[in-house]
């Protein structure tokens, strides 16, 4: 096999390769969408949302998972279940961001991303406004 040969084949391997390693990045991230849309798709998806919180949390010592209901941007109402315990400052999320894929009406989550409402707040706590007598 000449030298031409032997570069061609290590060329083509390597772009089978990339392309491979490509389509499958595309498939593992999914985008921002809404719980119908991340159940039509079946794709990996994030879904922005607020807990309902009349419909109460529950943590299943037995799994180790935590669910709760949330209603996304679009008025969709799915249970999410996440495998840990609930996030710190769950209860005064301004928004949810639920990471995971849709099953049999469920969300499964493997990462929770809390929106704090004080770090969008706008007021500037007063010991670090500038003082006016200098």
């Amino acid at each position: 096999m000449s030298r031409t040969h032997k570069l061609l084949v290590g060329g083509l391997l390597a772009a089978g390769f990339l392309g491979l390693l490509l389509f499958n990045f595309g498939q593992s991230v999914g985008g921002y969408m809404d719980f119908a849309q991340a159940e039509s798709s079946g794709a990996r998806a994030h879904v922005v949302g607020f807990w309902v919180p009349e419909r109460g949390t529950r943590f299943d010592l037995a799994r180790a998972e935590f669910s709760f209901w949330m209603r996304d941007e679009s008025g969709n109402l799915r249970r999410v279940i996440y495998p840990g315990p609930k996030p710190a400052g769950f209860e005064d999320a301004e928004r949810i961001v639920v990471e995971g894929r849709m099953r049999e009406g469920l969300f499964y989550a493997d990462r929770i991303l809390i929106k704090c409402p004080s770090k969008y707040n706008d007021q500037v706590p007063a010991e670090l406004k500038p003082s006016s007598n200098l």
